[in-house]
C-alpha cells in the first residue's frame, strides 16, 4: 500500500486526517530509512504472477493454439 493509498484509506475507515497519515508516516521514514529503502524499491518493481500460475495459462494457450481454437476467431 502506497503513502497515499495509505492516507486514503486511513481517511475513509478510520476518520483520520490525511495530514495526520502523512506526518506519521514521514516520520516512520526518518527512523526507519533501510525498511522504506526497501519498501520503495519493493513498489518501484512491477508484480508479475507467480511460476505455479503462469505455467498453466501458458498450457491453455499453447493447446488451444495448437487445436485451431485462436480467440480472435470468437
Amino acid at each position: 500500500m502506497s503513502k497515499d493509498e495509505c492516507m486514503e484509506a486511513l481517511s475513509k475507515h478510520a476518520n483520520i486526517k490525511a495530514v495526520i497519515t502523512s506526518t506519521v508516516w514521514n516520520e516512520l521514514e526518518k527512523e526507519n530509512k533501510e525498511f522504506f529503502e526497501s519498501y520503495t524499491q519493493s513498489q518501484a518493481q512491477p508484480a508479475s504472477a507467480p511460476d505455479w500460475t503462469s505455467q498453466p495459462i501458458q498450457k491453455i494457450i499453447s493447446n488451444n493454439q495448437v487445436n485451431g481454437s485462436d480467440l480472435k476467431d470468437k
